[in-house]
């Protein structure tokens, strides 16, 4: 099937995205508006200790109206390898760095209105080596055994998407 790009207009920019309006031909000749949410793309990483902790970040997530526990995560800055952007921002939400980081998996958070890419990182050997926070962040440090966090995921009580598809590329390297 073939969708043919007509026109493409920005219709707003803001600071952590912008949204383009897609005006496509469809392959039975309609043509269709679709709005893009335009993102430089994010990561999400899964820092274990060597106790078989998991660390999660819980905050205050204002379109949700609640406080979520989900893992460190944050965009990407212009021209920064996500790698780069995964050992920044577990040294800003939980103040540790990795001495071992491994990408191991990457998806579309909402592939049907946005382009935002996240790459998730699996990081060990963990060192008290903290960054301040950005200052709209507003955030707990929790630890949850290996086994604890899956069954959050698993039995549908951790509503944080990113968080729960992070956990589930990771358990293979987790649970043997």
């Amino acid at each position: 099937m073939k969708f043919e790009l007509l026109k493409s207009e920005n219709t707003y920019t803001g600071r952590a995205f912008s949204v383009r309006r897609d005006h496509l031909l469809t392959p039975s000749g309609a043509t269709v508006k679709y709005d893009i949410i335009e993102h430089i793309g994010s990561v999400s990483i899964v820092p274990v200790d060597e106790d078989g902790q998991i660390y999660f970040v819980r905050q205050y997530r204002h379109a949700a109206q609640m406080d979520l526990l989900e893992l460190p995560a944050g965009t990407l800055e212009p021209g920064e390898p996500p790698e780069e952007a995964a050992l920044r921002e577990i040294r800003e939400e939980i103040g540790m760095a990795a001495q071992n980081i491994q990408e191991i998996g990457s998806f579309y958070l909402a592939p049907g209105y946005s382009t935002e890419l996240m790459h998730v990182f699996l990081a060990r050997g963990l060192t008290h080596d903290p960054l301040d926070p950005d200052a709209d962040e507003y955030l707990s440090v929790e630890k949850l055994p290996v086994a604890a966090a899956l069954r959050l995921a698993e039995g549908g009580q951790m509503q944080d998407a990113k968080s729960m598809a992070a956990l589930f590329l990771a358990r293979p390297f987790l649970v043997k």
